[in-house]
């Protein structure tokens, strides 16, 4: 069954239901150790809210109100000689409502945000070499991979 959802950016009064999102996000990845709600809801507040926000991010709401997806995303500079680029860090929906196009529109007004934004040339994000279903999926949009970039990471300690 199609459900009617809508996307829109994150208000502050939103930060409860992102931070229970983000646990869903968690162990749909599998993740052993999920922090405390507390923990996630503040970072949340912070990430979002702060001053000056870290992130910003678009919703997905289904008919009942209830937060089903969202793209987290940040602005990144440089990007393209003094340009800066949308760097989309999360893209999720709910298992439920997968294969109904969200992901699509999600993409799609994410592209529009960043077009919109004087000095961003591009839209940028990754996903894991060994996830053929999300790789599946920004294929089926016409996206094609880019393999000019190796990912480095290194925990600083803190959660």
């Amino acid at each position: 069954m199609l459900m009617t959802v809508s996307i829109r950016p994150a208000e502050e009064q939103d930060v409860i239901g992102v931070a229970q999102l983000i646990e869903e996000i968690e162990r749909f990845y599998g993740s052993a150790e999920i922090q405390t709600f507390d923990e996630r809801h503040a970072q949340v507040k912070e990430a979002l809210f702060g001053s000056p926000p870290l992130a910003s991010a678009l919703l997905v709401e289904d008919e009942n109100g209830d937060l089903v997806g969202l793209a987290a995303y940040s602005f990144l500079w440089p990007a393209a000689g003094s340009s800066h680029s949308l760097f989309l860090k999360e893209l999720y929906v709910r298992d439920t409502l997968r294969r109904q196009g969200i992901g699509a529109r999600l993409m799609a007004e994410l592209r529009a945000l960043a077009a919109a934004r004087p000095g961003c040339s591009r839209v940028e994000w990754m996903t894991d070499h060994d996830n053929p279903s999300a790789r599946a999926f920004y294929k089926r949009l016409g996206f094609t991979e880019f393999d000019g970039k190796i990912v480095y990471r290194v925990d600083t300690g803190t959660v």
